[in-house]
């Protein structure tokens, strides 16, 4: 069975506490049930994890080199801040998905840049939580499609 890392970044473990006008009101434990539903109707596994750590989430990507086909990662506030998260990035063959649960793009001008972009295949942002389903549907079309 193929394997979909989907890491998550600083503060997401406050989802449903944290600014549920812009988050909303799920958790990361609905998430996560979620994201193992829909990647488990595609014959697809799922490692998830979160970290507040940097240097945790520079870790949790070298872990899927070699061992995923994809990486979904919503790097939260290191989007705009890390270029070690984007050069581990850029050590990973497979399929990447930047996923933001807000748009960015309409948020503060310090949000609009992402290091991630500059590696990833694709970008998914202000589909709430659904942006995640979103990312595991298009990594199980591109690996139907390859």
């Amino acid at each position: 069975m193929e394997t979909i890392h989907i890491l998550n970044g600083p503060n997401l473990n406050l989802l449903g506490m944290r600014e549920t006008n812009i988050y909303g009101h799920k958790t990361i434990n609905d998430l996560e049930d979620m994201c193992r539903r829909r990647a488990s109707e595609n014959g697809f596994q799922v490692v998830f994890k979160q970290t507040n750590s940097e240097s945790k989430l520079v870790d949790l990507i070298q872990e899927a080199i070699g061992k995923s086909s994809a990486i979904i990662i919503n790097a939260a506030a290191y989007t705009h801040t890390s270029i070690a998260i984007l050069d581990a990035l850029k050590s990973f063959a497979g399929y990447v998905v930047e996923v933001h649960i807000s748009d960015i793009s309409k948020r503060e001008e310090f949000r609009k840049f992402s290091f991630v972009s500059l590696r990833a295949d694709l970008v998914i942002q202000g589909l709430g939580l659904d942006g995640y389903i979103e990312a595991i549907d298009k990594v199980v079309e591109k690996k139907v499609n390859k």
